[in-house]
């Protein structure tokens, strides 16, 4: 897992509790993880849960709030010389209650502007360095499910989730020219956390579980076409098998090497 040609995937957000989540997936599913974050508690629980996984490297970058930051970390990233399969964005602050008509309409746009422009400016400067990826490259953004229709009470985060789904559908048309496939992964319900976890629903799925079903979405299947995917709990079960073999041979494929005598299809 630690060959250098062995393609793999970031995760920004990945001390968040959904980005613990697709970490965890990740390497359940045998994919190399850089996992990005603040340095901080979270982050070092986070190298403590996965202290036996050789496939885990952290990198402690700042939030990124702009291109200069999104520049930085995609800078950071080239240097290591490693080649990238999939970006997994799980970024945005904290819910906040609250109706739209009870805040200054500033309010709405430090939202947008907290919550929406790092993911702008995380595509801009992430999208080309999976481009230059050997193998078919994926960049899958998480939402919540507070997007498709208004949130009673959480109309702030109705309003940026909603304009982070046509920002993905933008980002979907223009990536493919570049041989990237953009899409959305919708949680269409609150996550399990251990801070909610007394009041949480049974529905509810769990970190993991939104993870499995994101990691799901780097196999080229029907909904390749799709920028939009809802969670569904039946993409949340463990993997048959491992992702590794499938890093393997596309960069067998696109060498034109042979493998055990053939050549790989």
């Amino acid at each position: 897992m630690k060959d250098a040609l062995t393609p793999g995937a970031l995760v920004l957000g990945a001390s968040g509790n959904v980005g613990f989540g697709v970490v965890g997936a990740l390497l359940e599913a045998g994919c190399p993880v850089l996992a990005v974050g603040r340095e901080g508690p979270r982050m070092s629980a986070l190298a403590e849960h996965f202290e036996d996984e050789p496939g885990l490297q952290l990198l402690h970058s700042p939030c990124i709030h702009d291109d200069r930051g999104a520049a930085r970390l995609a800078d950071e990233v080239r240097e290591r010389g490693r080649p990238l399969r999939a970006v997994f964005a799980s970024i945005g602050t904290p819910l906040q209650a609250g109706r739209l008509l009870d805040r200054p309409a500033s309010f709405l746009l430090e939202k947008l502007e907290a919550d929406l422009i790092p993911h702008l400016a995380a595509a801009r400067h992430l999208l080309p360095l999976l481009s230059e990826s050997q193998t078919a490259a994926n960049y899958v953004l998480i939402g919540g499910p507070y997007a498709e229709r208004g949130w009673s009470g959480y109309g702030h985060a109705s309003v940026t989730g909603a304009a982070m789904r046509m920002l993905t559908q933008v980002l979907h048309e223009e990536a493919q020219t570049m041989g990237v496939r953009v899409q959305l992964l919708s949680v269409d319900k609150p996550v399990c956390t251990p801070e909610n976890a007394v009041n949480a629903c049974a529905e509810w799925p769990n970190a993991l579980a939104v993870g499995r079903s994101a990691v799901s979405l780097l196999s080229r299947s029907g909904r390749a076409a799709q920028s939009i995917v809802t969670w569904s709990a039946h993409d949340a079960k463990p993997p048959e098998q491992t992702l590794a073999r499938d890093f393997e041979d596309a960069l067998f494929a696109v060498a034109g090497a042979k493998r055990n005598g053939r050549a790989s299809a």
